[in-house]
């Protein structure tokens, strides 16, 4: 029988804590660390060890997992003497699933190359709750072998994975999504204030919508959650604003213009302004709303 790999994972926040929940629940060793005491303590029970730093969660490991909020965050936990790449073993793989730039990513990747660790990128499509049903898309690119022995590992935590290429690809197939999704939920914020304003059934306008041509599984999702005005977090507009801006700055960097997402930043901004910087970004349709001369709270 082969013996099942060493697993690390660093950053048990949202995301993090149910993706490596399926990884233990797969069977397999799992050492984490996260600066949060309680969400380590979650994975604990389930049977995984707690790592004391980030240099101790990687030593020895065949594979260390990462899921972090920037690119900051990522080079903090990367580099460094204390970071995951001057402690992993050789032929080690760094697997880092966080949302960060193709700048930051191509840095860590140079310096994985010297160190002989096969480094991943596999940003996750999905949030919070598609996570907890193991319902998320996985973006990789990198190292082809890598991917190969890694495959099963995020098999256990995702419905679809999508391998890109060997290099900075999955980093830029995330933004695009989010790029679209972040101009679609605008877009739905607008037209749905529109369909209020001319006396349209607030149920009836999002059954419709989400039966309608534009309709996708995320459409579907949000206008289930609209109908009850629930905005609890999925993606707090704090962090899809993070998003945005990485987007705008590759934009900038490949000649591409964006003048519709750059509108969005500043409708995102004027959310935080407002008090919604740490609530779910679709609270934009609030924002719609009020601008229209239309009720925030709930809608009979």
């Amino acid at each position: 029988m082969a013996t099942l790999p060493n697993v690390s994972w660093i950053g048990a926040g949202r995301m993090g804590v149910p993706m490596a929940g399926f990884i233990l629940k797969a069977g397999y060793p799992l050492t984490v660390y996260s600066r949060s005491a309680a969400n380590r303590q979650k994975l604990a029970a389930l049977g995984a060890k707690e790592a004391a730093s980030v240099a101790e969660c990687a030593r020895g490991a065949d594979v260390i997992f990462s899921s972090l909020p920037d690119d900051r965050a990522l080079r903090d936990v990367a580099l460094g003497t204390q970071g995951v790449l001057a402690n992993a073993k050789r032929g080690a793989v760094f697997a880092d699933t966080s949302t960060v730039s193709a700048e930051i990513s191509a840095e860590i990747d140079r310096e994985a190359a010297q160190r002989g660790v096969g480094y991943l990128r596999i940003p996750i499509s999905g949030n919070a709750a598609s996570a907890v049903k193991g319902e998320v898309t996985a973006l990789v690119s990198g190292p082809e072998a890598a991917w190969s022995s890694v495959k099963p590992l995020v098999e256990a935590f995702s419905k679809v994975q999508v391998y890109m290429g060997g290099g900075e690809q999955a980093r830029y197939m995330k933004l695009v999504l989010n790029l679209i999704i972040v101009n679609l939920a605008q877009s739905i914020a607008e037209g749905l204030a529109l369909g209020r304003k001319a006396g349209l059934d607030w149920n009836l306008m999002l059954d419709t919508l989400a039966q309608s041509a534009v309709a996708s599984p995320w459409v579907k999702i949000k206008a289930s959650l609209l109908k009850q005005r629930d905005f609890t977090p999925t993606m707090t507009t704090r962090l899809i604003l993070k998003d945005i801006d990485l987007m705008l700055a590759e934009a900038r960097a490949n000649d591409v213009s964006t003048p519709l997402t750059a509108m969005t930043r500043q409708i995102m901004q004027a959310l935080i302004a407002e008090g919604y910087g740490d609530g779910d970004f679709m609270s934009v349709v609030k924002h719609a709303e009020k601008q229209s001369g239309l009720s925030t709270e709930k809608i009979d």
